[in-house]
């Protein structure tokens, strides 16, 4: 591992951050938070790369040596926490303006990478029901055993849960969560990611455990459903929050199959505190029960994603859910491709989308007529154009073929048709659900601006085609773009 000597040009430059913190470089940017910036590092005495969160103190209306003290405090605390299910904190520290964590560093996904891929038109389900089951059992577990210690996270939500290469599941963020709760209040202001922050964190001062419940129950209804249980503008999700309850997510995602687990996710969701999951491991064991109840075997605490074994199984039933799974190996897939070529793909795939590769591979197969195709058909679904060029060179091809972005001009189709002979055809019109999916779509890329923009679109005497080309003229980016229209159909 190499890293800049102290007194040379840092690569990272913003916010004039510094070359090193006590003994860690800051090598690069991982993310940014709303106190602060997490940093790739590295331990030069153990030898290992740690992830390094920090905060600047010249930054918070509060008396620095109270500051301090609970910052370590809460570090301390969480640095007892020992599980395999919770990302662990190494050191605490503090220099010139900064306070740090350094923590265990962790190669994975995030949930929220997942929410973002089936923005790509793969499923509306990044995981099948089974996964759904174990990575919630896993987060549950990691809760219910932090809970018994004294320490609640107070922010989950999906960037904080992590999905490592060999599908087990960590909960990162625990000390600084609930450092930065503690500052953000002092200031009068709420600390949580709108749409997971439990009612009585804006109805009253009683809080415990069950505001983690709460959050995590959020995860299951969009993981079941396809969509959040609270969407809108940052005012309305806070009032559905506190006055509303959503419908259950077997009539959101129109899956009655899943209606074993409506009452289970509607009680975490639960308004009032007594109504809800008294604890995490409550909450884990009814999940696991309802997955037993529908014939399937009860979650792993250790692994997830890893690829099933394929296990002819003629009593399950052809439902929505289970489309997701990944088809049975054989010999050759429907393409005529080998399952040793279609592996050698998926394991080049899974260094950029994750686990999920093993599910885009298989689909992608049954349409494609060889090799290069299915190589294509799978880098089209890599957002990131980088990644896209990286995973095309390890396949051996040099770039992707281009692809001009879909058009839904009614004057294009109109002179099309009048140039083949063929008759116009005539304009969809435009219906109150056209325009509620669209915001929910669009508020991916665009925020709260999305209700606006939407609209704004839906003019009197539009048709879907014209409304969907003003919406995706928001987009400046075309893979954004390219993926909003497939996920909008």
């Amino acid at each position: 591992m190499e890293f800049p000597p102290k007194g040379q040009a840092n690569v990272i430059t913003e916010q004039a951050a510094p070359e090193w913190l006590g003994k860690y470089p800051l090598l690069s940017v991982i993310s940014k938070g709303s106190m602060g910036v997490l940093y790739k590092s590295f331990d030069p005495d153990i030898k290992r790369p740690v992830a390094l969160k920090t905060i600047r103190r010249d930054q918070l209306d509060d008396d620095t040596k109270s500051f301090s003290a609970r910052f370590r405090n809460e570090a301390q605390a969480a640095g007892g926490l020992t599980h395999p299910g919770i990302v662990a904190v190494y050191e605490y520290g503090e220099e010139d303006v900064y306070a740090y964590i350094a923590t265990e560093y962790v190669e994975g996904r995030s949930l929220r990478h997942y929410e973002h891929l089936a923005l790509a038109g793969e499923q509306k389900l990044p995981f099948s029901i089974g996964q759904v089951v174990d990575i919630l059992s896993q987060l549950l577990a990691a809760l219910q055993y932090a809970h018994e210690r004294g320490v609640w996270h107070r922010n989950i939500n999906p960037a904080n849960i992590l999905i490592m290469s060999d599908g087990r599941v960590k909960v990162t963020d625990f000390g600084m969560a609930r450092i930065e709760s503690s500052m953000l209040t002092h200031r009068g202001v709420i600390m949580g990611t709108p749409g997971f922050i439990a009612p009585e964190m804006f109805l009253s001062d009683t809080c415990d455990g069950r505001i983690d419940v709460f959050a995590a129950g959020v995860i299951l209804y969009q993981l079941l459903a396809g969509m959040p249980p609270f969407v809108g503008t940052p005012e309305q999700v806070i009032f559905k929050v506190c006055h509303e309850t959503p419908l259950p997510p077997s009539v959101v995602g129109r899956v009655p199959s899943l209606q074993p687990f409506d009452a289970i996710v509607m009680r975490a969701l639960a308004r009032r505190l007594e109504d809800r999951f008294a604890s995490a491991a409550r909450f884990r064991e009814a999940l696991l029960e309802a997955n037993v109840h529908m014939g399937r075997p009860g979650g792993s605490d250790e692994t997830i994603i890893r690829p099933r074994p394929s296990v002819p199984d003629n009593s399950r039933p052809t439902t929505k859910e289970s489309l997701s799974e990944p088809p049975s190996t054989t010999t050759r897939s429907g393409a005529g491709l080998s399952m040793d070529e279609l592996a050698r793909i998926e394991k080049r795939l899974t260094r950029f989308v994750g686990p999920i590769a093993r599910v885009m591979v298989r689909r992608a197969a049954k349409d494609a007529t060889d090799v290069v195709s299915l190589t294509h058909r799978l880098a089209g679904k890599i957002s990131a154009s980088a990644d896209r060029e990286e995973f095309l060179k390890d396949a051996g091809i040099v770039s992707p073929p281009v692809t001009p972005p879909p058009r839904s001009s009614p004057d294009r189709e109109t002179i099309g048709s009048r140039q083949s002979g063929t008759p116009a055809r005539p304009p969809t019109p435009l219906t109150p659900e056209d325009m509620a999916r669209a915001s929910q779509l669009l508020a991916v890329f665009m925020g709260p601006l999305a209700p606006i923009l939407v609209k704004r679109a839906a003019k009197p005497g539009s048709s879907r085609e014209q409304f969907v080309a003003a919406i995706a003229a928001h987009l400046s980016d075309d893979g954004d773009r390219a993926r909003f229209l497939s996920a909008l159909g």
